[in-house]
């Protein structure tokens, strides 16, 4: 593909709560075994995208560790690659990435020195699959000088932490708001776009000199009507985790049959980093309904309708309700877990009680056996 990638994954976000407070969300777990990154890395590679640059700063640890490896998303390769940019002191700056437009600015070298015409952009935190050839291949057509990958959603979605998009029947973008106190559409933008490489280097070098930080104020909404700015629809599935309540969503989505086959059944695949942990081993006495269990894990009690991650613990006579039980969690015998999330490394005595009774109760016990 004639493109260069670029994945943001240096936000932080307060309203995933204790659930980002010691990881970035790029690297929240997702359907048992993945993380959140690897669908925009699978879908880069899926559409032969060779070089790809990750940027990353908050909680990064657990994201870093899981792309020390080029080699799970394939790319593993003489040329162009996968590349991990993390915020870095020089002569020039002695900042953090105060915004997506900085991030790009403080990384301008990759892009000059390579010679791909075109630049996709994503974010970490969105559940997808998507072809970006279709998205260049738009772009070009409507000799754009950038496009905005936009989604319909339903009524009943509240999308005011969205940016909303208004287009003309041709798909230009006549009208962007981001975050709209009312939202006058209910098309929004889903946080990918294309755009020229060098387009996307003057533009960056522009709004450096102005001290201006953003990607979608500072030139999505600045420029809206000075460039050709299109939409592209997606029909297909897409999902931000940018809260519990999404995270909780997107997980239980995949207990839906029509959403596994989807991701994992239909080309092209989802990939990730592959921990050699043992098959999910159900002792007598467990039962387990409408869940996914993954490996490395032990039952004992019931499980329904609940995503359990690797490497879990659940004791005898324990019963679990539609809850997500993250990577290495100890559940002690006789205990009651519904409407929850349980951290990461968390260890719940025996008998313990937890019900999430008005929304989703997030659970963190003995937080300094944290992993990641």
């Amino acid at each position: 593909m004639r493109a260069i990638g670029i994945i943001l994954a240096g936000g932080n976000n307060h309203r995933m709560k204790e659930l980002s407070q010691k990881r970035a969300i790029g690297a929240m777990p997702i359907a048992g075994s993945y993380r959140a990154i690897d669908f925009a890395l699978s879908n880069m590679s899926n559409s032969h995208i060779q070089k790809v640059a990750v940027f990353t700063q908050y909680n990064a640890r657990s994201l870093n560790e899981h792309l020390s490896s080029s080699k799970w998303w394939d790319f593993g390769r003489k040329q162009g690659g996968l590349f991990v940019f993390t915020p870095a002191l020089t002569a020039e700056n002695s900042y953090w990435y105060r915004g997506t437009a900085d991030a790009i600015n403080q990384n301008l070298e990759y892009l000059k020195s390579s010679h791909e015409p075109y630049v996709v952009i994503c974010s970490s935190d969105c559940v997808y699959k998507l072809d970006y050839n279709k998205v260049l291949e738009f772009h070009i057509e409507k000799k754009a000088d950038i496009t905005v990958v936009c989604k319909d959603m339903d009524a009943r979605v509240d999308i005011d932490r969205y940016g909303t998009v208004k287009m003309n029947e041709e798909c230009q973008i006549m009208d962007f708001e981001e975050k709209p106190v009312v939202a006058k559409s209910n098309t929004i933008s889903c946080g990918i776009y294309v755009i020229r490489r060098r387009l996307l280097i003057e533009m960056i070098e522009r709004c450096a000199e102005e001290d201006r930080y953003d990607f979608v104020r500072d030139i999505l909404i600045r420029y809206k009507d000075q460039k050709r700015i299109f939409g592209y629809k997606m029909k297909e599935y897409w999902k931000n985790i940018a809260s519990v309540d999404d995270y909780f969503s997107a997980n239980m989505d995949f207990l839906k049959s029509e959403i596994r086959d989807y991701f994992f059944k239909q080309y092209p695949d989802i990939y990730s980093k592959v921990d050699d942990l043992p098959p999910a081993k159900y002792n007598p006495g467990a039962h387990i309904s409408n869940s996914l269990i993954s490996s490395g894990t032990i039952v004992n009690g019931t499980v329904e309708d609940s995503v359990v991650f690797r490497k879990a613990f659940i004791g005898n006579n324990c019963t679990i309700k539609n809850s997500i039980i993250l990577n290495d969690v100890y559940i002690g015998d006789n205990s009651y877990i519904e409407n929850c999330i349980v951290e990461t490394g968390s260890t719940m005595k025996a008998n313990s009680y937890h019900k999430g009774e008005n929304g989703i109760e997030i659970v963190v016990e003995n937080s300094e056996r944290f992993v990641m």
